[in-house]
């Protein structure tokens, strides 16, 4: 099944991020438990989860950032897109991001960004399979403490 997260779902989003690139699962705490009712009420934020017999395999993140340019339309951006390493290559990601394309195009977004740390060719094969280009933009990151 594919939807968007609910508040149950955190534990097992987060131990599915250490396949992302997560060490160790953050201490349960009143903050983190804000953080996650904070991104799961945001209509603009979208957890999309995919489920497999009971267990979450995969999942992104979908925000929609307001814009003025481009005809006042917003643009959608893509994170954490991640599959346990057992349930890899049967699809489930791509699922993911095909969900938060229509949640993107009902939001009248105009484009979908994402950045990938991976050099792999199968990294970047899978996203260009996905529609997505490295050539129309670059793309820069400054880390903050």
């Amino acid at each position: 099944m594919l939807r968007e997260a609910v508040q149950e779902d955190l534990f097992e989003l987060l131990n599915l991020y250490l396949f992302l690139h997560e060490k160790e699962i953050p201490e349960d705490s009143l903050h983190l438990q804000q953080v996650w009712s904070e991104m799961i009420s945001d209509q603009r934020h979208h957890v999309i989860v995919k489920e497999v017999e009971g267990r979450i395999v995969s999942s992104c993140i979908c925000v929609i950032i307001p814009n003025l340019t481009r005809g006042v339309r917003p643009y959608a951006l893509i994170e954490n897109v991640v599959t346990r390493e057992e349930d890899r290559g049967k699809g489930y990601a791509s699922a993911c991001l095909e969900y938060a394309k229509q949640i993107a195009k009902e939001g009248n977004c105009y484009k979908m960004m994402l950045l990938t740390g991976s050099k792999s060719a199968s990294t970047q094969n899978f996203y260009k399979g996905a529609g997505y280009n490295s050539e129309d933009k670059t793309a820069y990151i400054q880390w903050l403490d």
